[in-house]
C-alpha cells in the first residue's frame, strides 16, 4: 500500500531468542527512514517473534536486502512484503477479554475462535502459553470486540458450554477501557 509517506510494509522475523534482535532489526528500519506503526513482539517457546507494520520510503525488496545481514548475523528468518490496502476498520463492538485455561490438548483455539466467529465477535489479540512444568496448564487470553447486538450474558453462557465440552474453563469480562 502506498501512502503520502511512502509504502506500508509488513516486516516479520523469528529466531532463537537473544539480546539485540529488536535493536538490530529496528536499526535497519531507522537507517532507511521507516516508521513503526503497529508491532507485536514476543517470546514463543524460546523463539523471539516479531511482526511490524511500517511506513517506508523504500520498497520492500530494498528493505529486505538491507535487513539480510542482520538476519544472517542473528540467525533470523525475515519476511518483508507490501501490504495491500484494506478498508479502515471502525469497531462498533464493545471491548471484552476472554480467558481460557485448563489441560492442554489440540483444538482449544479453534473451538473458541469458531464459537466467537459464529457470534460475529472479532478477535483483536490472542495469546497462549503453557504454564508449569510437570502438568502444564494451557492459558489463552483473547482481546475481542463484541458486536452491540450480541448479549454478553448469552455469549458468556455459550463460552461456558463450549469450555465444558473442551474440559477447560472460560470467562468473558468487559475490558477496562481506561487501561487501554
Amino acid at each position: 500500500m502506498t501512502t503520502a509517506s511512502g509504502t506500508t510494509l509488513s516486516v516479520s522475523a523469528i529466531g532463537a531468542d537473544r539480546p539485540g534482535i529488536v535493536a538490530g532489526v529496528t536499526g535497519v528500519l531507522v537507517a532507511h527512514g521507516c516508521n513503526l506503526e503497529d508491532t507485536s513482539m514476543t517470546i514463543l517457546r524460546g523463539h523471539f517473534a516479531m511482526t511490524m507494520v511500517v511506513s517506508s520510503p523504500v520498497p520492500a525488496a530494498t528493505l529486505a536486502t538491507a535487513i539480510a545481514p542482520v538476519a544472517e548475523q542473528l540467525e533470523l528468518v525475515v519476511d518483508v512484503r507490501d501490504l495491500a490496502p484494506v478498508p479502515a476498520h471502525s469497531s462498533t463492538g464493545r471491548p471484552y477479554v476472554v480467558s481460557v485455561h485448563g489441560a492442554d490438548h489440540p483444538g482449544i483455539v479453534h473451538a473458541v475462535a469458531d464459537l466467537l466467529a459464529r457470534h460475529g465477535v472479532n478477535i483483536a489479540d490472542l495469546t497462549t502459553h503453557l504454564v508449569g512444568d510437570d502438568e502444564p496448564l494451557y492459558v489463552m487470553t483473547l482481546d475481542v470486540e463484541v458486536p452491540a447486538d450480541v448479549a454478553a450474558q448469552g455469549l458468556a453462557a455459550a463460552l461456558t458450554q463450549e469450555a465444558d465440552r473442551l474440559g477447560v474453563t472460560a470467562t468473558l469480562h468487559a475490558a477496562e477501557t481506561d487501561l487501554l
